[in-house]
């Protein structure tokens, strides 16, 4: 049977413990700033607008070089503002 070391069982003990009071005490904290919110701002506005951006971009492509009776940009660009809105929505559950 082997005997456990005092000594390493103490020191990992009190690393353990500082740890946990440093997370708690984060967890108690949550004060944001307003740099929070408008880092927040902007977040949303940047989900949103990059994948509207790129499925415009995506349509306009599809449009020279597969043209259809409907617009691929418009198509594009709805898909787009839904998946980033979605992306968005998720931000703010997450933050909340």
């Amino acid at each position: 049977m082997i005997k456990p070391n005092k000594d390493i069982d103490e020191v990992f003990g009190g690393i353990i413990k500082e740890k946990e009071t440093r997370k708690l005490k984060a967890l108690n904290e949550k004060k944001r700033s307003e740099w929070f919110g408008l880092g927040m701002f902007g977040m949303v506005g940047w989900s949103i607008t990059a994948p509207t951006f790129l499925g415009a971009i995506g349509g306009i492509w599809l449009d020279k070089n597969y043209p259809e009776t409907f617009s691929w940009t418009i198509t594009g660009l709805v898909l787009g503002l839904v998946c980033g809105c979605f992306i968005a929505w998720n931000w703010i559950i997450k933050e909340h």
